[in-house]
């Protein structure tokens, strides 16, 4: 999976498709992929996140994120190229994955 830096246009449309294809609400946020999640529970948001964490080790690619109670936030980048890449995508896609 590719760690170079995507151009707007192409950070965009990856956007707009992760969105279409899975009903999200991703946004660009102190250039960061960004995502709030609520849980009816904090047993169900600890849950998310450990099926989250697995996928990311899978990926060698980690979140940035909180949970308070039920609720999780996510952003996305890769520190290494300075921005949103691929692999943030991916790893996004994954997230989603796992509500299903």
């Amino acid at each position: 999976m590719s760690r170079a830096l995507l151009d707007a246009g192409e950070r965009d449309a990856r956007l707009a498709e992760l969105n279409a294809r899975w009903g999200g609400s991703w946004e660009i946020r102190d250039g960061k992929l960004h995502r709030r999640f609520d849980f009816t529970d904090f047993v169900q948001a600890f849950g998310f996140m450990t099926r989250v964490a697995l996928q990311a080790e899978r990926l060698d690619h980690h979140p940035e994120w909180c949970n308070v109670y039920r609720t999780v936030t996510i952003d996305l980048a890769t520190h290494d190229a300075g921005g949103i890449t691929a692999l943030d995508y991916e790893l996004a896609t994954r997230i989603e994955a796992v509500l299903e």
